[in-house]
C-alpha cells in the first residue's frame, strides 16, 4: 500500500490560530506527518510565520509585516507570531513544508540559511512557484522542493531540470488519476492542497496522490479510516 503524507495547512487552523506554535503542536498531536508554514521577513530581516502581507486579518493591525521589526512585531501580537527559528524548535523531528509567499532572492537565501543553521535541512522542504523555487535551488542545491503548479499544462522540461523538484504541488481541483499516473511515470510525487470537504478528500485519495495538505486533519483521518483511496 502506498504511503500518504498528511500535511497540516498552517498547522491545525480549525482549532488553533494558523501559523502559531500552538497550531503546529496541535497538528502533530492529531497525526499530521508534516506541517505547512508560511514564512516572510520582518523589516529587520527576521523570518517569521505569516501568510499575509499585513497583520490585519489575523492580528487586527493594518500594518505591513515588512514595515515592522521583530521586536515591534512581538509587541503588536503579544508574541503570537513565531519566528521560524522557534517553529523549527517546536516541531522537533517533524517534517516542515515551508511556503515562501512573495519571497525575494535575498529572503529565500535568508530562510534557507536559517534552516541549515538550525539543523533542520533534512526535515524541511519548500513549496512555491517557479521563480521562488529556482531561488531555493540556487541557495541549496540539495533542497527538497515541492513545485507549486496551478495549471493542467505541464511544466516545461527545462524548468523541471532547473528546479529538480521531488514533488509537484497542485490545487486539489486539478488533480485526477490521469494526471497523477503521468507524473508518477516521470518519477515525481504529487501533493494536493487544500481539500477540506470529505468529498474532495476522497477524490484526491482515489486519484492516488502522495500527499494531502488540509485544514481539517480530523476529517481527513475519518475519510482514510473509511477506506477512501485504497
Amino acid at each position: 500500500m502506498r504511503t500518504l503524507t498528511v500535511v497540516g495547512h498552517r498547522g491545525d487552523p480549525y482549532r488553533v490560530r494558523e501559523n502559531t506554535l500552538g497550531s503546529l503542536r496541535s497538528a502533530f498531536a492529531r497525526g499530521a506527518d508534516a506541517v505547512e508554514i508560511d514564512v516572510r521577513l520582518t523589516r529587520d530581516g527576521v523570518p517569521v510565520l505569516l501568510h499575509d502581507e499585513t497583520l490585519e486579518r489575523l492580528w487586527g493591525h493594518d500594518v505591513r509585516l515588512d514595515a515592522v521589526t521583530a521586536p515591534q512585531l512581538r509587541e503588536l501580537t503579544e508574541g503570537g507570531v513565531p519566528t521560524l527559528r522557534d517553529a523549527l524548535a517546536v516541531t522537533a523531528a517533524g517534517r516542515v513544508m515551508i511556503d515562501l509567499p512573495g519571497a525575494s532572492y535575498e529572503s529565500v537565501r535568508t530562510v534557507v540559511d536559517l534552516v541549515r543553521a538550525c539543523g533542520a535541512r533534512d526535515r524541511a522542504y519548500y513549496c512555491a512557484g517557479p521563480r521562488t523555487m529556482l531561488a531555493v535551488r540556487a541557495a541549496d542545491p540539495g533542497a527538497e522542493i515541492a513545485l507549486t503548479w496551478t495549471t493542467l499544462s505541464p511544466p516545461r522540461r527545462v524548468l523541471l531540470d532547473a528546479v529538480a523538484p521531488a514533488w509537484l504541488n497542485y490545487r486539489f481541483g486539478l488533480v485526477d488519476r490521469e494526471l497523477v499516473d503521468a507524473l508518477h511515470a516521470e518519477g515525481l510525487r504529487v501533493s494536493a492542497w487544500t481539500p477540506d470537504t470529505r468529498w474532495s478528500m476522497r477524490r484526491v485519495l482515489r486519484a492516488g496522490v502522495d500527499s494531502v495538505t488540509t485544514n481539517r486533519l480530523d476529517a481527513l483521518a475519518a475519510v482514510r479510516a473509511a477506506g477512501a483511496g485504497r
